[in-house]
């Protein structure tokens, strides 16, 4: 398995909290399946410094990059135009 390191800013637009709050139950629902199969090792919101959401960041893992983007394909944050900027690294996770 192949770890991934995900950053997700969301868009900026006065509609972008709104687009998330829409998209979040069927974010959490493939988030729910990505942990049943083993694929989500941790995740969460990013915060601004008043506490609002403003992004996500998660690990997961996956056999190749494909899988991870297989995914990405059909992710509610994705296609409903949630997340503006995807930062995507190779992670270690550490073992200690």
């Amino acid at each position: 398995m192949q770890h991934f390191l995900i950053h997700a800013y969301d868009y900026t637009d006065a509609q972008a909290l709104d687009r998330r709050m829409a998209a979040r139950p069927a974010h959490f629902e493939g988030i729910k399946k990505l942990k049943e199969t083993g694929n989500f090792v941790l995740g969460g919101a990013i915060l601004n410094d008043e506490g609002q959401m403003i992004g996500s960041n998660a690990v997961l893992q996956f056999e190749t990059k494909e899988d991870l983007q297989a995914y990405l394909a059909i992710e509610p944050y994705i296609v409903q135009k949630v997340w503006e900027k995807i930062d995507i690294k190779m992670f270690r996770v550490a073992s200690i």
